[in-house]
């Protein structure tokens, strides 16, 4: 169980409305995207992998205390539901002493509450307490009191949390008392069918009767609530899908649409002549489901499933095609054409106790693998814009396949690596369209996560892809860097800041720098690009829950492009798109994406997220008209 876990810790797949904080994102208890990058992704071909990132819930706690329905107060579980006794069963029990004539002298020391009496297992999350008045929250004044504490002291039938208390300072209410009763009944059921009937006086049956008798209305009621809860747990164990495999994901409902714009575009000359052709509202969705199924503590296989329509980056029409609007893309969007395709296929498992390794046909990639600071990244639950994801260099190459690692370093570092190929294009199985897993597409990537001191997350991360495509893979802001059918070699490098300023405040930034190498028939050359984002994230704002988000930042951008074919400046797209013939140069301004966000709660499994999304100088153009994207998200998580 301590193994499973460290692999949940590491990263067990949800999609959480609430806003608890993470865990460090470099400690052991950590979510790490080797093992929590398990749902479907929402950007199967310009962007593969932005995708929700939700952290992954802590195994629930087998919790002893039940609350009970009528009265409010917590109410002790049976160890064994089934065995609750009536009087009458009691009175079976004492004749059973009687005629098995039994030697009371070989009865146990009772100053030795331990002596020869078989011990309950200890739940994980509960001790066993050997005296009554160990209980803060139970009063020592009433005749009951003493009774069950005699029975506990001899036999050990009360499970207790640490603190020796039930949900708070105050006396056990009649239920809680009664459950109580019923434990220390299972416990002398267990002895006297274990054949030890000598091991229990006829006094604590008396006493124990008595006890069920001042108590029979809060044991029926006990009684009547178990056989409900075995009747339900009968039905579901009838009706599950699979005894290893779970079911949970996210559906998505997304409402957005840009304000009217007009963009100096073709060419960029310093005159606005091209209206924005996607200035209206739209409608759609992003259904993402996962299949975990668990084969050990130590491992398990995911599968995603992914089906959507949604796709904002339709641009502009008129437009070369480098122009595709990828600034104004979405978090949550998908462009699966309402069709179920397969997002996710990997295998994850711990090899000791540090280092867990993942391992995948699809759905293995930085993203996949990365840890990282922001701990509220998530299509449906985080910031609205593909952008404030996450460091767009993490999706060079926008691979799928391959191997990734986790190491634990100490409590404070950890160490990520992973090497993928192929993407929704070109598949790594395909070695005549993509070169298969080796000579076709691909990335390298490292990651060195880190705790400097409390509160503040650090992550440095150098990544090595190979593109046929001329696409960087970033999905967002500069993309296209090279002609059609040019080669791509790119070193990136990148670092996070998270620092978690109090329980309802989180800053945040991150940074990231491109060096590309165009290759091809008479080409060469280098194109730099950079990018940057700010952010502050306010969980539970106004209400338990709830996320508000401010993020400010430029997408990636070019800085320098010194493209030649066969020794002549060319195809170097800043200056092919002012129609200046190509020559070296840099984009002439710098895009500012302002966005502003609040997720309101609205259950456990619904958040509904209206946004607003402002791209200053977009597409790096100073002469076009700012872009307004408003957004209305709603989230259904099961």
């Amino acid at each position: 169980m301590k193994n499973f876990l460290y692999l949940v810790l590491l990263g067990l797949p949800t999609v959480c409305v609430g806003a608890v904080m993470a865990e460090p994102i470099a400690s052991p208890s950590t979510t790490s995207r080797l093992i929590s990058q398990t749902a479907p992704q929402p950007h199967l071909k310009t962007s593969p992998t932005l995708t929700i990132a939700d952290r992954s819930p802590q195994t629930p706690i087998q919790n002893p205390v039940e609350i009970d329905e009528v009265s409010g107060n917590p109410v002790i579980k049976s160890s064994l539901p089934s065995a609750i006794a009536a009087p009458t069963e009691t009175q079976k029990l004492l004749d059973e002493i009687d005629e098995q004539k039994l030697n009371r002298s070989n009865y146990r020391d009772r100053s030795n509450p331990t002596t020869n009496i078989p011990q309950n297992k200890t739940q994980p999350t509960a001790q066993n307490v050997t005296s009554v008045s160990q209980f803060s929250d139970v009063r020592p004044t009433d005749w009951a009191f003493t009774a069950l504490q005699s029975l506990v002291e001899r036999y050990g039938c009360i499970a207790g949390y640490p603190d020796r208390t039930y949900r708070g300072q105050r006396a056990m209410s009649r239920y809680e008392f009664a459950a109580g009763v019923n434990a220390c009944l299972d416990k002398i059921n267990e002895i006297i069918s274990a054949g030890l009937a000598d091991k229990v006086s006829k006094e604590d049956l008396a006493a124990l009767q008595k006890l069920q008798e001042e108590f029979a209305a809060e044991l029926a009621a006990l009684r009547g609530r178990v056989d409900a809860l075995e009747a339900k747990t009968a039905k579901l164990e009838s009706q599950q899908f699979s005894t290893t495999t779970k079911l949970f994901g996210q559906a998505i409902f997304g409402l957005q649409g840009r304000f009217g714009n007009t963009a100096d575009l073709n060419p960029r000359d310093g005159v606005k002549e091209t209206r924005d052709p996607a200035a209206a509202l739209t409608y759609g969705y992003n259904l993402q489901l996962t299949l975990l199924t668990q084969f050990s503590d130590r491992s398990y296989l995911i599968t995603g499933l992914q089906s959507g329509n949604l796709n904002t980056g339709a641009g502009f029409s008129n437009a070369p095609y480098f122009l595709n609007d990828t600034f104004t893309r979405l978090g949550y969007e998908s462009d699966t054409s309402n069709r179920i395709l397969l997002s996710d296929l990997s295998y994850r498992f711990l090899v000791g106790d540090k280092l867990a390794v993942i391992v995948g046909a699809q759905g293995v990639n930085p993203i996949a693998v990365f840890r990282g600071p922001n701990r509220y990244e998530s299509a449906g639950q985080g910031a609205i814009s593909a952008f404030a994801q996450r460091n767009p260099i993490l999706g060079l190459g926008s691979t799928q396949a391959g191997l990734g690692i986790d190491w634990q370093i100490s409590d404070r570092v950890s160490l990520q690596a992973v090497y993928s190929a192929g993407n929704g294009f070109n598949s790594a199985a395909n070695p005549t369209e993509s070169g298969g897993l080796f000579n076709g597409s691909s990335t390298i990537g490292v990651q060195l996560a880190m705790i400097p001191v409390d509160r503040l997350d650090v992550t440095l991360y150098y990544l090595n892809a190979y593109s046929t495509n001329a696409l960087l893979g970033t999905g967002v802001g500069d993309n296209i860097i090279g002609s059609l059918g040019s080669r791509l070699s790119t070193n990136a490098f990148g670092a996070n800041l998270g620092w978690r300023a109090s329980r309802h405040l989180t800053l945040g930034t991150w940074g990231g720098y491109t060096t590309t190498n165009v290759l091809g028939a008479g080409l060469s050359g280098t194109v730099e690009t950079t990018n940057w984002m700010v952010y502050l994230n306010m969980p539970d704002l106004f209400s338990q829950g709830d996320l508000a988000g401010i993020y400010v930042g430029q997408p990636p951008k070019i800085t320098s492009s010194t493209i030649s074919l066969n020794g002549i400046p060319a195809l170097n797209l800043p200056s092919a798109i002012s129609g200046t013939g190509g020559v070296f140069g840099s984009q002439p301004a710098s895009t500012t994406h302002v966005e502003l966000f609040y997720r309101f709660r609205v259950s456990n499994h619904i958040s509904i997220t209206p946004g607003i999304l402002f791209l200053l100088n977009p597409v790096h153009t100073s002469s076009s008209d700012t872009i307004t994207v408003g957004t209305l998200r709603t989230t259904f998580t099961f």
